[in-house]
C-alpha cells in the first residue's frame, strides 16, 4: 500500500483506495484514511509531541498543510487539533484525549477528523488507542478512524 505522501505525488485519490461510507448527512462516517483537503468545518486531530516538532507522520502534513504550529504540541491550531502521543504510556496520553473530547463538545460548530493518533511513529497499537476515545463514540461532530469504532 502506498504511504500518504507516495499518494499525494501520484495524484491517486481517496476514491481510487476506499470506499466511503457516509452518514445520515451525507458525510463521511469514519475518518478517510488519506485526508489531502477540509471541508470549511473540519479539523484535522493528529497525533504530536509535547514540543510542537511537527516533523514527521501526520503532524508533518498538519503543519504543511493545515496550519499546526511549530512549537504548539497541544490543542487547536489552525485547522488542526494536536494530541500528544510521544511523551509515555496510554496513561499519559488518556488526559489529553479527554480534553480533546471535552473541546470538541464545545464546539459544535466544527467537525474533528481524528487520525489513528499514536498508531504510526509513536508505535501504539489500535487496541491501546481506541479505548482512549470510548467517550467520542456518541459525539456527533467527531469521526473516528473505523478501526477507533470496532
Amino acid at each position: 500500500m502506498m504511504d500518504h505522501f507516495n499518494r499525494l505525488r501520484s495524484g491517486q485519490s481517496q476514491a481510487d483506495s476506499q470506499i466511503v461510507e457516509k452518514d445520515e448527512n451525507g458525510r463521511a462516517k469514519y475518518t478517510p484514511e488519506f485526508i489531502t483537503e477540509l471541508a470549511d468545518d473540519e479539523i484535522f486531530v493528529f497525533g504530536s509531541n509535547l514540543e510542537g516538532m511537527h516533523g514527521g507522520g501526520a503532524a508533518a502534513l498538519a503543519y504543511r498543510k493545515f496550519g499546526a504550529v511549530w512549537g504548539q504540541g497541544v490543542g487547536l491550531q489552525g485547522k488542526s487539533y494536536g494530541i500528544p502521543t510521544m511523551h509515555g504510556g496510554v496513561d499519559v496520553i488518556k488526559p489529553y484525549v479527554d480534553e480533546f473530547i471535552d473541546f470538541a463538545k464545545s464546539r459544535p460548530d466544527l467537525r474533528f477528523l481524528v487520525t489513528k493518533i499514536g498508531c504510526g511513529i509513536a508505535g501504539f497499537s489500535i487496541d491501546e488507542i481506541a479505548p482512549l476515545f470510548a467517550e467520542a463514540v456518541n459525539v456527533k461532530n467527531i469521526v473516528l478512524p473505523r478501526e477507533f469504532v470496532k
